[in-house]
């Protein structure tokens, strides 16, 4: 408690009694709260029982002026306590009806700006309700787009929820910069040496939500830049890929890029990692040397291939292997 009768600090006041004063250098000590006498000792005296403790110049005693100070600044830091940690406010609920109010704000799910009245702004990178299933923890719906992603071979290329060749976009960070809208628009109209998957509407959709989901609270700060590669010189690729193999395949290399023009065979990007498909004999994995066994003879592996048997020398064979685990960034 403090009670003053002088805040101007010229007269002797009436003095406090309050824990704070347990501060006193000497036990029992009293004077008075402002405007104290000049020398330095503690002259007290008891009103009403108690005793009364103020300090000194040396004491650091609030003067009159000083006090008033320090407690309007208290005053206004208490006022503002409501608002510290208050949650922020949700100006598109006058528009839109809500819904999963379980899961917080609107922008948890839609992102926008929640906090403006204008439209353009408060639309700004605003997500579709059909691209926020994910943040509604649906484990089967998870599940679906996982196995999608899978199915494609996404990863082959792409690194997706931390996984998968740095060949590509890496979609942990796509997801951080791009629109839900136009995460979907890559894979409807994908870029050249993509795979078209010709996806339906839901297909879409759905791994869309995978990528949204995989994104969440990874650190995308340390991806490795995305390699470019650029060929204007006009000249056709020399290398064993481009001229015994890119005539019906496409591949993605960290050497040399997009090489092949083929249609009509798969897409060989990432052959021999962990996330091309394994269409090898008895759905086993592609490797160096099942890939030699199946060059001598397609159609002994598999009868009904329409691929021609492909003749190479001991040192196109190891080009080509190299080429194609260099398909597959692996390293970490």
């Amino acid at each position: 408690m403090v009670a003053l009768d002088d805040l101007s600090g010229h007269a002797v006041g009436l003095s406090v009694f309050t824990a704070a004063m347990a501060a006193c250098r000497h036990t029992y000590s009293a004077g008075a709260l402002v405007s104290p006498p000049a020398e330095d000792s503690f002259n007290g005296y008891d009103n009403i029982g108690y005793r009364y403790c103020s300090f000194d110049i040396r004491g650091n005693v609030f003067q009159g002026g000083q006090l008033v100070s320090g407690l309007l600044i208290v005053i206004t830091l208490v006022s503002a306590l409501p608002a510290w940690g208050a949650p922020s406010r949700q100006l598109c609920l006058p528009c839109h009806p809500s819904h999963y109010v379980e899961l917080g704000s609107c922008s948890h799910c839609h992102r926008g700006n929640p906090e403006s009245e204008r439209k353009n702004i408060a639309h700004a990178g605003l997500r579709a309700g059909k691209y926020a299933r994910f943040t509604l923890g649906n484990a089967a719906q998870i599940k679906e787009g996982e196995q999608l992603m899978n199915q494609l071979a996404c990863r082959r290329c792409h690194v997706s929820a931390g996984r998968g060749n740095r060949t590509a976009v890496n979609l942990d960070a796509a997801a951080t910069r791009k629109t839900a809208g136009e995460l979907a628009t890559s894979i409807r109209h994908p870029v050249a040496h993509m795979p078209n998957f010709a996806l339906d509407e839901e297909r879409v959709t759905t791994l869309v939500n995978v990528v949204l989901a995989g994104s969440q609270g990874r650190n995308t700060d340390e991806t490795a830049p995305v390699r470019v590669h650029f060929n204007n010189s006009g000249k056709k690729n020399t290398d064993v890929f481009s001229t015994k193999c890119g005539s019906c395949h496409r591949l993605l290399s960290l050497r040399s890029g997009a090489i092949g023009t083929g249609e009509i065979g798969p897409n060989l990007s990432g052959l021999f990692s962990e996330y091309y498909p394994k269409t090898f004999r008895n759905n086993e994995a592609w490797s160096a040397k099942n890939l030699k066994d199946w060059l001598k003879n397609p159609r002994e592996i598999r009868p009904g291939s329409r691929m021609l048997p492909v003749t190479l020398t001991d040192a196109e064979a190891n080009e080509l292997e190299s080429i194609i685990l260099l398909s597959a960034d692996v390293s970490r």
